[in-house]
């Protein structure tokens, strides 16, 4: 049976009308209409799904939608915003801003397909949130051993993901902003 949910997702309250059990990821992409998140193996095995829940990474095509109530929501689309909110930018500035990550994947032409990267960089933004200077094996243990389970690239861009890991770091470190 479907019930009304309220929802804080990039910011936004968002009602939606699921049942509790729905997963996150398909009130995500069906009703909201953000296409960050994907549905790779639907067990929480490989990442492409990955959001932020109150800072922390989740796979959300597991996390019942009941789970989310009350808590903020953040996708790959929302990462801009956590940027300029925490380096109090202008609502002009913010407009032109992407989340210093998001830029180090372009600046390191990271993806190949690109299907995985927002799981990718969900858990750079929460890696980063923690340890604003990771070590290279602190960057391969967030992806490969951090519970639930590694980040999965078939393309095997993981020696941009790390190279682009540590360009964010300095950014962020740096205090720099990236223009869109």
């Amino acid at each position: 049976m479907a019930n009304e949910l309220t929802l804080s997702v990039n910011g936004a309250k968002q009602v939606v009308s699921a049942a509790a059990e729905t997963p996150l990821l398909f009130v995500l992409r069906n009703e909201l209409k953000l296409t960050g998140p994907r549905l790779g193996c639907g067990m929480a095995q490989c990442g492409a799904c990955s959001v932020l829940l109150d800072g922390e990474e989740v796979r959300a095509c597991i996390t019942p939608i009941s789970y989310a109530v009350g808590k903020q929501v953040t996708t790959i689309e929302g990462l801009p915003a956590v940027w300029a909110a925490e380096k109090s930018l202008s609502a002009a500035d913010a407009a032109k801003t992407l989340h210093p990550v998001q830029q180090a994947w372009i600046d390191e032409q990271v993806p190949q397909c690109g299907y995985c990267q927002s799981g990718m960089m969900i858990v750079a933004v929460q890696l980063l949130a923690k340890n604003p200077n990771p070590t290279v094996a602190q960057i391969k243990d967030a992806f490969t051993n951090t519970p639930p389970s590694p980040h999965l690239c078939r393309c095997g861009t993981y020696t941009a993901i790390i190279d682009a890991v540590q360009r964010a770091a300095t950014a962020m470190r740096a205090g720099k902003r990236a223009p869109r």
